[in-house]
């Protein structure tokens, strides 16, 4: 029978006197500040609260764009999405236009147009694409948004919160060409006119390490703004909504999360975690190593009360698959789980019959 078994590793670390921080006072009716990592939240501000995001809208209409388009595949526009109010980035009736290069104007040019282009192309009309947009949302967790539309134009069901946009866009940067979308200045699009995007976002020019990602705008929703930004392999997401002090209440934050918290080294690349036996295999047992850094944002009070947890089996039966999931480590901070990812077989192990090896054996003998 197999059983579970449970090594804790606690995190000892020297603990330095406390500095003062600036603590955030944002004049936003809603923000947020959360760990890339983790998902971590360490500061917020009515974060809960619905309200409309306009378009901020659009980080999870890139998202999905990216995963279930061809970047490369070519978008033939239609009529819909031809003078959409707001931004733009002036599609016409007719022209064909690279998918990539409609994510790039939805980004950095906030193109309401290209939204609706990039809804038809993915899900064959709006309606059925803002089905998938609400199902992504629900699977992520962002349980307070619901969507209407995929580019943030005012409609009173229409909402989210400045938590939910964050964990949306936490979702999105895991993918890379969603980071190098939000993160870029400008883009040469393949087209004959109106091709050059440069980023309205000014967390990408003005702040230090500034990762985008998306600004909003609408007298309804007020001024709206998700930020991130990476500084020593730490990301953190600022949110703020209905806030006219945007740019500077999320740079406020973001200087807070990199002054407070500083990213802790848990588990390095490669670090042998133990050994599980393996039955009926042709190795008897399987190594388990830690396949990246493990880094969490930690501040000088948790880093003696931070703990990691291994959950393994003691057993396993061959055969063993590279990639199959064998357990999990998690990270607890005085008690409280923060984080937790799967640990997975780095090699194959075949199955051996019982007295296969002896049968062998016998036959090189004869």
């Amino acid at each position: 029978m197999l059983r579970k078994i449970k090594i804790v590793v606690v995190i000892l670390i020297s603990v330095n006197l406390l500095v003062g921080f600036a603590y955030p006072s944002p004049s936003a009716e809603s923000a947020v500040l959360i760990d890339s990592k983790t998902g971590r939240v360490i500061y917020s501000l009515n974060h809960n609260l619905r309200r409309p995001m306009a378009s901020t809208t659009k980080i999870m209409t890139a998202l999905l764009a990216i995963e279930h388009g061809n970047l490369d595949s070519i978008v033939k526009v239609k009529e819909n999405a031809v003078g959409v109010e707001g931004s733009s980035i002036y599609l016409v009736k007719g022209e064909e236009i690279l998918l990539k290069d409609l994510i790039y104007g939805l980004m950095l040019r906030s193109g309401n147009d290209a939204a609706v282009a990039i809804a038809e192309h993915i899900s064959g009309s709006v309606d059925k694409f803002v089905d998938l947009m609400n199902e992504k949302a629900r699977d992520i967790g962002a349980l307070n948004t619901n969507f209407v539309n995929p580019h943030g134009l005012h409609d009173p069901n229409h909402f989210s919160t400045a938590y939910d946009m964050a964990i949306i866009t936490r979702e999105a940067m895991k993918l890379d060409f969603f980071r190098e979308v939000s993160k870029a200045k400008n883009w040469i699009a393949n087209r004959e006119i109106n091709q050059y995007f440069s980023n309205k976002n000014d967390v990408v020019w003005k702040y230090n390490g500034g990762d985008g990602v998306k600004i909003g705008y609408t007298k309804t929703a007020g001024r709206c703004l998700v930020a991130s930004a990476t500084r020593n392999e730490m990301q953190l997401i600022a949110v703020v909504l209905n806030d006219g002090n945007w740019f500077n209440d999320c740079y406020n934050m973001l200087d807070y999360g990199f002054e407070k918290y500083k990213p802790t080294l848990l588990l390095s690349e490669g670090q042998f975690l133990r050994k599980v036996e393996v039955l009926d295999g042709d190795r008897k047992y399987l190594n388990i190593k830690f396949e990246e850094d493990l880094i969490i944002p930690l501040d000088e009070n948790e880093k003696e009360k931070t703990k990691v947890v291994l959950n393994l089996l003691d057993t396993i039966k061959a055969p063993v698959s590279k990639g199959q999931k064998l357990g999990n480590v998690q990270v607890f901070i005085e008690g409280e789980l923060i984080y937790t990812t799967e640990i997975k077989a780095n090699t194959e192990i075949s199955y051996s019959r019982p007295n296969g090896n002896f049968i062998k054996f016998l036959k090189n003998i004869f």
